[in-house]
């Protein structure tokens, strides 16, 4: 069966031949032309793949990615031509893997789908590892626990942590976590990293303004302290 993709966007002149390309690209497109069409469309059929619009009528975009990551793990990209840094990293904090700003190539895009697709589907190694006292890794479970409390990440969370806690006490650029977790040339674009960061601490850390697992090496990158 081919993959999914529910494509949530409300200007027919932007839907219509993104949806063409990704037909052409071997996919199966459900197009929604509302948030509220998009919740409806996903709770009918399900999806393998989002990409979502962030200036919606009704329900915006914002929130329907919020409802879909409570919902699922399935990987959401957002399509959008809001591209300031406060758009993009609320987005991503309302629980977006990824982001594509318009005008785009289209081979950008499936790029990036197909990118998110391998992601889904790539198992995490069976590596267990403690960071401190308080945080346990289990990535061949998919289970991170605080304080022997499970807490839950989403995929990219959860593939990020992993990615640094495999090399725990070496600095991993920016550059090298964008190549790693979301798997393409993202090059220019580390605030995916940065805001991932920021999420994870705020879900590990006994004080995420003073991170004592995941720690900031200015100029370089990021760490997992053991």
């Amino acid at each position: 069966m081919p993959p999914i993709v529910l494509l949530v966007e409300d200007d027919a002149s932007i839907r219509l031949p993104i949806a063409e390309i990704l037909r052409s690209e071997g996919y199966e497109v459900v197009e929604a032309d509302s948030g509220e069409a998009a919740l409806a469309a996903f709770d009918r059929s399900g999806s393998d793949c989002v990409l979502v619009d962030l200036m919606l009528p009704g329900i915006d975009g914002f929130e329907v990615t919020r409802t879909l990551r409570q919902r699922s793990q399935v990987p959401i990209i957002i399509v959008t031509a809001k591209d300031s840094a406060f758009d993009v990293v609320a987005g991503l904090a309302a629980g977006a893997d990824d982001y594509v700003t318009k005008p785009f190539e289209p081979k950008v895009l499936v790029a990036r789908i197909r990118a998110a697709l391998r992601r889904a589907r790539s198992a995490p190694t069976s590596d267990v590892v403690r960071l401190g006292r308080r945080v346990e890794v289990r990535a061949d479970e998919g289970v991170v626990r605080v304080e022997d409390e499970e807490v839950s990440l989403t995929r990219t969370e959860f593939r990020l942590l992993c990615e640094l806690a495999a090399s725990v006490g070496k600095v991993l650029s920016r550059d090298q976590l964008l190549d790693s977790v979301w798997g393409y040339d993202y090059f220019g674009e580390t605030k995916l990293v940065d805001v991932h960061v920021h999420r994870l601490r705020a879900k590990i850390e006994a004080d995420p303004g003073a991170p004592e697992h995941i720690v900031t090496v200015r100029g370089l990158g990021y760490k997992a302290v053991p």
